[in-house]
């Protein structure tokens, strides 16, 4: 097996690990009653053995191939960062206005926004139509949440776990196909 092709495993075992655990995450956001809370349940233990299975793929591959590309670090660390502050002082602004029921949607909308940038730093061209989907994701829970008696963070934990799951998946099935 080539290098790159192991990198390139490495790298989709990292990505379902990442996305697998932050798929856990949003599928716990909403309250929500039966049977949708029991659905919520099991996206996030599916979330959670897809992460699993992305860090055992991870471990396996740790070592063998090319080095990492340690120049990307830095923008990589600094996007996470950025990201982390905007959700944050976003959040405390939302909770001090009282909004606190649309941090999701800002977290969410965050979160799709820091895909577009690490897009070509992964050298992954996917992670833009995920990021695209995620705003979507974040715009219907808002208009859901100020047109309607369902709560923007049902909305938001629902979309956001769903396509987050489906791309650590996808990583996956990505790195286990056949060369």
């Amino acid at each position: 097996m080539s290098d790159l092709l192991i990198a390139n495993r490495r790298q989709a075992g990292l990505t379902a690990v990442y996305l697998g655990i932050f798929a856990m995450v949003w599928f716990s956001v909403p309250a929500a009653e039966q049977p949708l809370r029991a659905l919520l349940v099991v996206g996030s233990i599916v979330a959670l053995l897809t992460a699993v299975a992305g860090g055992m793929l991870s471990a396996r591959l740790r070592g063998a191939g090319s080095p990492r590309d340690r120049a990307a670090d830095r923008p990589y660390l600094l996007i996470v960062v950025a990201e982390f502050a905007a959700a944050g002082l976003g959040a405390a602004v939302l909770v001090a206005a009282n909004w606190s029921e649309y941090v999701p949607v800002l977290v969410c909308l965050v979160v799709g926004l820091h895909f577009f940038p690490l897009a070509p730093l992964l050298r992954d061209p996917l992670l833009r139509p995920l990021g695209a989907a995620l705003c979507l994701v974040a715009a219907a829970g808002l208009v859901t949440g100020l047109a309607s008696a369902v709560s923007a963070g049902l909305v938001i934990g629902v979309g956001a776990g769903v396509l987050l799951l489906g791309y650590a998946v996808q990583a996956l099935v990505r790195a286990y196909r056949p060369a």
